[in-house]
Parts: structure tokens; sequence; C-alpha cells
């Protein structure tokens, strides 16, 4: 191609706030995303990130949003250690095998000064028995629960705790997979094995209408196959989002743990029988890989776009200000614009800094905000606003009356949060394909397609399919519970 059809090209080519597109690189293109909406950062510890105020907003609307839906289900919170003795994990064979490779391990419990001025560890304070750093909390919290229970009149007893837990990742990617992350994890003892297994579909449903209702995230609910199944659990409930490059997102899980750890806990009670029995525990989990899931699913080449049900605040009023003289005017109505937005009970930001206009604008679009509002000299005098929402950008912009606006705000803000889920819904129903061989699995990735594929669940005990999930890096999903007998197969995060 010539220095002159290159350029045209280029020219051609319309300008984005982010580079690479996500066609171009989309791994790069979700950190150039993370970076420009200032979310997060790694952290100097490897595998680790720093949250910035912006990010950990969005945690912050998660935590209270499924807060109250996990209250709604009789879950109480408590607070447990974040060191686990090591005895406990070894109680429980399987659930410690799945972990092993992932846990870090405290054993000193002080520092001192080597010969060369470095703080090493004591070697005089070695623990005699080492700690771990939670990697979740089935083993501290079930031999708790031993203590508490002791009577059917007990059961069932439900627990929630938001914290963080660490997991050692080889290979890290800020809010996807990193070394400490944060969570909720519920823990519920029953009395039986039918009310266990209730629960932990009960709260996969939870899941799935959060997901779906507050993230704009669609989602598959099912099982996961057994080779996928949490360490420990007799069965693994999950709910599974497809991102923007057709690769699936473990979005959240749900575990029926049996009489797993009770019995390695002794989490025992006597029934209406008069009998002694184990109880039968669940747990579950949503972590803040769900806003990286945020973020692959909803954003474009200009950056994040935030549903308004989790965004940091859902509304942005941008002062246009052409000199300083009237500067104090237009402020003042806009923080009087702002504070009939909060009466409505809607989260708003008014940006007073003397920034340029056209660098706000920018901002806001990068970070994703759903609704931006400006006002200037010429929108006061006239009792009106400009309105622009993010998912639907310039095209869609609109200078209405502020009555009609603030009239229209709250059906404004859920009409782009419809949005944004019908659109995520139809781009993962369109990449979904059904296959009946492993052959045609094998065609479909080697054609470097993107989506995943549906087949008889019988493909599962086919030998070959062993190769071809080593090849493309492919992995059971989930066995959907709206396709019986089939399973979802893919490449994941």
């Amino acid at each position: 191609m010539s220095a002159t059809a290159q350029n045209t090209a280029k020219n051609a080519a319309p300008k984005t706030a982010i580079t690479p597109t996500r066609a171009e690189d989309f791994p790069e293109w979700y950190q150039q995303v993370i970076k420009a909406a200032d979310l997060a950062e790694n952290a100097p510890v490897r595998g680790c990130m720093i949250i910035k105020p912006y990010g950990y907003a969005i945690w912050e609307n998660i935590q209270r949003l499924l807060d109250d839906k996990i209250k709604d289900c009789g879950v109480q919170n408590a607070y447990f250690p974040l060191l686990i003795p090591i005895e406990y994990l070894s109680k429980e064979a399987e659930h410690i095998d799945g972990f092993a490779k992932e846990c870090a391990v405290v054993t000193h419990h002080r520092l001192e000064k080597d010969a060369a001025g470095k703080l090493v560890p004591a070697p005089a304070a070695k623990l005699e028995a080492p700690f771990v750093i939670r990697p979740t909390s089935e083993t501290i919290i079930g031999e708790a629960m031993a203590g508490w229970i002791n009577s059917y009149r007990d059961l069932p007893y439900k627990l929630n705790q938001w914290c963080n837990v660490m997991r050692w990742e080889l290979r890290p990617r800020i809010f996807l997979r990193t070394t400490e992350f944060l969570w909720q994890e519920g823990h519920n003892a029953f009395a039986s094995a039918e009310e266990a297994r209730a629960d932990a579909l009960h709260m996969l449903g939870v899941y799935r209408e959060f997901m779906e209702n507050s993230l704009a995230l669609p989602v598959f609910a099912g099982e996961k196959t057994a080779d996928e199944r949490f360490p420990g659990a007799i069965a693994t409930y999950t709910v599974e989002a497809m991102m923007q490059d057709g690769k699936a997102l473990q979005a959240g899980t749900s575990h029926d743990l049996g009489q797993t750890f009770s019995k390695s806990a002794n989490i025992k009670f006597q029934g209406r029988d008069g009998q002694e029995h184990f109880a039968h525990t669940t747990s579950w989990g949503v972590s803040t890989r769900s806003i990286g899931g945020l973020i692959m699913t909803h954003g474009d080449d200009d950056g994040v776009i935030m549903p308004p049900a989790v965004a940091p605040y859902p509304v942005v009023i941008i002062p246009f200000v052409k000199d300083e003289a009237g500067r104090g005017a237009v402020i003042a109505h806009c923080q009087k614009l702002a504070a009939q937005i909060k009466s409505l009970g809607i989260r708003v930001h008014v940006d007073v800094t003397e920034e340029r206009s056209s660098n706000k604008m920018w901002k806001y679009i990068k970070s994703g905000v759903p609704l931006r509002v400006e006002v200037g000299d010429k929108e006061m005098a006239a009792g009106q606003v400009t309105v622009t929402p993010r998912d639907l950008g310039k095209d869609a912009k609109q200078t209405i009356g502020t009555d009609q606006f603030l009239a229209e705000l709250p059906k404004t803000l859920m009409a782009l949060q419809t949005r944004l889920l019908d659109r995520a819904r139809k781009f993962r129903d369109t990449h979904v394909f059904d296959v009946k061989t492993v052959a045609d699995i094998a065609e479909f990735y080697k054609a470097d397609k993107m989506g995943l594929v549906r087949a008889d669940a019988a493909i599962l005990n086919d030998p070959a399919l062993v190769a071809v999930r080593k090849e493309f890096s492919l992995s059971p999903r989930c066995l959907p519970f709206d396709a019986p007998g089939t399973v979802l197969i893919g490449r994941s995060y």
C-alpha cells in the first residue's frame, strides 16, 4: 500500500478514545479502558491491584445492592480471621488438594535485620504451626459453626462475610485474576440434604437476578461438570457471562457441599428423632471479577459504559462557563439542579473544576458515566439542559426543559440500563453455536470463530475431546438449566 493510501485509510478510520480498539487487541483494550477510567492499577506486590476511588465506588454499589438481597434470604453478616490454622485445611484432604498450589503461608511472627541490615524473618520467630492466608473460609467457619450448632432448633444457620482472600495467581489481570481480591462468601448449614440443595440453587438464582438486573450481564445458569466442581463440593452451580471477545466469565458460583465440611469440622446436631446427625452445608460467592465482566461486556472503543444501577454516579453535570464573570451563577445553577436530582434518590456529580469543557466531556465518556448533562448560559436562561446518554452517544444528544428532564430521569436511566442488558443478551445469544461432534468443535475454533459451542452432554465422554480442549484452551462452562442434556464449551477467563 502506498503512503498516500495508508494516510487515506488512517484518516478514514473513526477516531476512538481508546487504542487499540477491541477488534485490534481485546486484552490490551481492556487494560487501557481500566487506565482511562482510572479504575485500578497494578500494586507493588506482584499479582495484586490497587482499586482506585472510582473503581472502588462500583464495588461499594455492588456490595450495597447484593448485601440487601443476601439479607433478604435470612443471612446475617459476620467476620472471620484472615489467617487459617493449617490443621483446619489438613482435615479436608480434597479441599486442600484443590487449593494447595494457590495458598500463601505465614511462617514467622517477627522480622529482624540481618548482617547486611536488611529486614528478614527472624529465625527464632518461626511459628510452630504456620497459618494459611484464607483462599476461602469453609474450614474456619465450619470450625466455628461446630461450636454454635447443637440442635435442629439451631438450623438453618446462615452466615455471610465481605472480605479479601488470597490465591497465588501466576497470570494476573486486574479485576479478573489477582492474587488478592475482594468478595462475599456465604456459608449456610441445614438439617437435610434437600434443604442444602434448595439453598444452593436459590442463591444461584439471587446471583442471576443480580447480574442481569444490576450489572446488565445476561448469564447462563447451570451446573458445573464433575471435573470443574469446587474442591469438596458434591455439586457446583454457576452463572456464566459472555464477554465481547466470545469468552466466558464465571460470574458467581454456589456450592452444595453435602456433609463434606461438616464431617471434617464435626458440625453435628441432635435431630428431631433424638439422634446425632452431621449438618449439610452450602457456600456461595461473587467477587470483584464482576467489575471486569462489566467492563468487557459493556465497553466500547471510547471506554467503559456503566450500568446506572452500579455506576458511581449515574448522572454528571458539566457546567459550560464562557467567562469567569458568569462562573458563579452557572455553578450555583448546576448545584441546585444536582440537589433536585439527589432528591429523586439518584447519585450525581457536578464537575466544578476549571478544566476545559471538552476535556471534561471526554473524561466522562471514557469513565462511562451513563448520562452527561451540560448546562451553560444558554440552557440556564431557557430553563433547559442538554443531555447525552453514554450508550447512544452524540446521535441521541438533545436539549430539553429542566422540568421535563427531572420528571423523566428515573425512566431515562432505567431505559439505558435495559438497553445495555438487551444489547449484551443479543450478542450472547448470537454467539452460541450448536455442534454435534468433537470434530465440529475443533473446526469451529480452528477457524478462530468467536463464542461458545453447545453440544449433547454425552460429548464429554468422548476421549477425543481431551486433545481438542488442550489444543484450543477450552473448558466445559456448565450444563445449562435452560437446555437440559447439553453442555456449553468454550474459552474462558
